[in-house]
């Protein structure tokens, strides 16, 4: 039964293992992260509760990426207040805003896998959240490589220590001429990802930077989250050449299933990925975006 008092306030670091507690026992949770990142994620971007006493009842969780761009890293309640989800994202959702404007942030994104099946796609239209984009999912189920790509390319681990060789304007430059502002990452962002991430690697050929590829795992599933490769060397064998080294992690991983999320229009990817043997989910995933004001 619901309390008749509830107290909303920040999350913080230290919350961590009733927040854990939350998401390993809710039949109610929507997660853009793996319990590796939790940490960093708490620490970085702004993340509201509601509790009762000391009893978490409910979460919500934003990773800011690259303000004014931010996305819902999490939302869950409590197992004993799962019919009250609606009542908590509604306690939640303008707490959580108001720290986001102070960071800077002026639109909320929402990430969803399944267009006609997700949970919380109506809840958020009705409080204001609209249609952005289509994304299409893939799923590989072998560690089949047509090709190993463009072999005068090296395939190292990504170096973001500070001094003369580090990788993050490179990175930055990318990310730049490939993406759109929502989809970008950010200095504090490639850090995070450097850090909490299995697999995070740069494509370099004559000694420059050209892309770079990082993915993660969750039990027995591969995420292939992106791989980048900067338009002026397109055709080069770059992007296969990446992709045959995240299938031979996975590989050594032992994962089940390899996945991913692309955008619609994003038909060079789509080609990478059918060629490399990814097969085309029927359900389309989506991104709803609302616009935050102070």
């Amino acid at each position: 039964m619901r309390s008749s008092v509830n107290d909303v306030r920040l999350l913080m670091y230290h919350d961590l293992p009733i927040i854990e507690r939350l998401l390993r026992n809710s039949e109610y949770i929507y997660q853009r992260f793996t319990l590796e990142e939790l940490p960093l994620l708490l620490q970085r971007y702004p993340a509201v509760g509601v509790f009762a006493g000391s009893s978490l009842h409910g979460i919500l969780l934003s990773q800011t990426v690259n303000p004014p761009i931010g996305w819902i890293g999490g939302f869950g309640v409590s197992w004993a207040e799962s019919n009250a989800y609606l009542a908590i994202l509604d306690q939640l959702l303008e707490p959580l805003s108001t720290h986001l404007l102070a960071r800077g942030v002026h639109a909320l994104h929402y990430s969803g896998n399944d267009l006609q099946q997700d949970w919380l796609r109506e809840p958020l239209r009705k409080r204001g959240f609209k249609p952005h984009c289509l994304l299409y999912a893939y799923d590989k189920y072998d560690y089949g490589i047509p090709t190993s790509g463009n072999q005068e390319v090296i395939v190292r681990p990504v170096s973001l220590q500070p001094g003369q060789d580090n990788d993050m304007a490179a990175l930055l430059a990318i990310e730049e001429v490939c993406f759109e502002h929502l989809w970008r990452y950010d200095t504090t962002a490639f850090t995070d990802i450097a850090d909490t991430h299995p697999y995070f690697v740069v494509a370099e050929l004559q000694g420059k930077v050209v892309g770079y590829q990082f993915n993660a795992i969750d039990s027995d599933y591969g995420y292939l989250i992106r791989i980048a490769v900067h338009p002026s060397y397109s055709g080069q064998g770059i992007g296969a050449r990446l992709m045959a080294e995240a299938v031979q992690f996975f590989a050594r991983e032992h994962v089940m299933r390899i996945m991913l999320n692309t955008q619609e229009n994003n038909v060079h990817a789509h080609r990478l990925y059918e060629w490399f043997g990814f097969i085309r989910l029927q359900h389309q995933g989506f991104v709803l975006r609302k616009e935050l004001k102070s």
